[in-house]
């Protein structure tokens, strides 16, 4: 909970114009301070912020930092690539490194800075019906809804379709019905994926919570896990989201994700607007 009155400051990040807010509370509370009616507040493109997802950095006691995230409905999301990214491009910055270990609900994630790039490994797909969720058990690469999709597990759960025509793809028809489908009891992220080239996918995203967004790191990491399985690709996959390129390799030990990083403002939040978020 925030105290009255105090301060809240944030960064505005976009990994490939997939955009998030990030609070840093470190040295705080250990709980943080994030809850689902602020994270709802902030989350409003009209009277908020406005992001895909919102991050919150807390003091950890086995990783370089604990990592929590928040979808714009109030929602918490269990992995988010790009944030991660974002996240591990600042701290490594501020603390001069280039490798950094963060404790997230997927477990502790490495990140690696190789040359001007952050990568960050995702860790190992989650392939069991009942670890992703699903509803029932089922054949995970040929899922018994329209348009035969596949299941991937990244933290959250993802249905992954592959068509001839991502562009095409009735993402904002289909994205919400397959979301909230009672095959996925905690929801599920959507993609619309096809093959542009050789190991070379064009995708579009409906992430559970926000809608659609211009890339999800953890959807372009579960697609390449999706189209090696389907035998479309092989393990190092490039993904062209709607807001730029993103590069997933599925290695021995685990998913490694990286793409642009961009930092866009800093702020505060003002007294009244925190005030009427609690």
């Amino acid at each position: 909970m925030i105290a009255q009155n105090a301060p809240l400051a944030f960064v505005k990040m976009h990994g490939a114009g997939n955009d998030f807010v990030i609070i840093d509370s470190r040295g705080q509370q250990p709980g943080g301070v994030m809850t689902a009616e602020l994270a709802r507040a902030i989350g409003d493109r009209n009277r908020g912020v406005g992001f895909d997802q919102l991050a919150e950095l807390r003091d950890s006691g086995a990783a370089d930092l604990d990592l929590d995230f928040w979808n714009a409905d109030g929602s918490r999301a269990g992995a988010c690539g790009n944030a991660t990214r974002c996240v591990a491009a600042r701290v490594m910055a501020e603390r001069a490194v280039e490798k950094l270990r963060l404790q997230t609900a997927r477990g502790i994630l490495l990140a690696e800075k190789r040359g001007a790039r952050i990568w960050v490994n995702m860790g190992q797909p989650v392939l069991d019906w009942h670890d992703i969720p699903l509803a029932h058990a089922c054949d995970l690469d040929h899922l018994p809804l329209p348009g035969d999709p596949v299941a991937v597990g990244m933290g959250n759960p993802h249905c992954i379709h592959f068509g001839p025509d991502a562009e095409a793809a009735p993402v904002a028809e289909r994205g919400p019905q397959v979301e909230h489908d009672p095959l996925f009891p905690q929801a599920t992220n959507v993609e619309f994926a096809s093959l542009l080239a050789p190991d070379h996918l064009r995708l579009r995203v409906w992430e559970r919570g926000t809608g659609i967004t211009l890339a999800c790191g953890s959807g372009a990491c579960a697609t390449a896990v999706a189209a090696h399985r389907r035998g479309i690709t092989g393990r190092r996959v490039v993904i062209e989201a709607d807001g730029g390129q993103l590069d997933v390799d599925w290695r021995a030990d685990g998913v490694w994700l990286t793409g642009p990083v961009a930092h866009v403002f800093d702020g505060v939040f003002a007294a009244d607007f925190l005030a009427g978020a609690r």
